[in-house]
């Protein structure tokens, strides 16, 4: 059964720097997912270990906080009929070399680091990344 959700994405400081940002908010906006509030932000490591905090068991999350925060994101609430898996299938596997034809990681991503964008995973951390970036 479809839903309207509303999912988080973020396009990442690798995308932003190459002026990504208009084409990736063209291919959310050709799969009918709307652009419900958008910024561009630079945040600090400790905001992005904070964003992060559900990874911080993992080895590779000093590196994904300072990657997060090493320059300008753009963050997008992105509104839709099954948003969060929508993006998540729009985004591609995680390493843009194993993401499938035509998604975002494949066409931009330039390695399983600096693979352009995020999304959320889930519901839950759907509202929690959306509270994060757009609390009013």
């Amino acid at each position: 059964m479809s839903k309207i959700e509303q999912t988080l994405s973020i396009i990442k400081p690798d995308a932003v720097e190459r002026n990504l940002i208009d084409q990736i908010k063209d291919i959310f906006k050709k799969n009918n997912l709307s652009i419900k509030d958008s910024k561009k932000l630079q945040i600090t490591k400790d905001e992005a270990s904070e964003f992060y905090k559900v990874h911080q068991s993992k080895p590779f999350y000093n590196d994904l906080c300072a990657y997060l925060s090493s320059g300008p994101i753009f963050v997008m609430i992105l509104e839709g009929e099954n948003a969060i898996l929508k993006n998540r299938e729009l985004m591609g596997a995680t390493d843009p070399k194993k993401a499938d034809e035509n998604t975002i990681r494949k066409l931009f991503g330039i390695s399983i680091d600096k693979n352009s964008v995020h999304g959320s995973d889930s519901l839950e951390n759907a509202i929690k990344e959306i509270n994060f970036f757009f609390k009013n």
